[in-house]
């Protein structure tokens, strides 16, 4: 029934999933996703490795419903979640795929990141199999970053 469920929704038009909303899967009490090799304020060379930290759940890929786990997204310069234009309803929706919002749905835990010169803010999310946020949900602060 979840595998038919979530062929359903994979299959579904965006704009039809981006109305209805989607309460995301349960999040396990005191899980935290953080970035292993980088702070705040650091300065890195572009290219770059990102190293993605997970405590309290498991990752499975995308399209994986397995209770207590998921993947990573990372956020590039954007509005924290539930912060940007949609607010709190982003929160019930999956995670665009774009350059601003990057899927490691095959259940990835790092990253080298090519950044311009400059300030840049990096967020990591976790998404459940279907790319929508944990209830509630799993996410690091942002961290601002100077590229050289």
């Amino acid at each position: 029934m979840k595998n038919l469920l979530c062929s359903f929704l994979l299959a579904l038009p965006l704009g039809v999933v981006l109305a209805q909303g989607i309460e995301g899967k349960p999040s396990m009490p005191g899980a935290k996703v953080y970035f292993v090799n980088l702070a705040d304020g650091d300065t890195v060379t572009s290219p770059f490795k990102v190293i993605f930290g997970l405590s309290g759940m498991g990752i499975a890929p995308a399209g994986i419903d397995k209770e207590g786990t998921g993947h990573h997204h990372l956020l590039v310069d954007r509005p924290p979640v539930g912060e940007g234009e949609m607010g709190d309803g982003e929160l019930n929706q999956p995670i665009l795929a774009d350059e601003n919002n990057r899927h490691f749905g095959a259940g990835q835990t790092e990253t080298v990141l090519g950044l311009p010169s400059g300030t840049h803010t990096l967020q990591l999310v976790l998404g459940d199999y279907i790319h929508v946020p944990h209830t509630p949900p799993v996410m690091s602060e942002v961290i601002t970053i100077t590229v050289e």
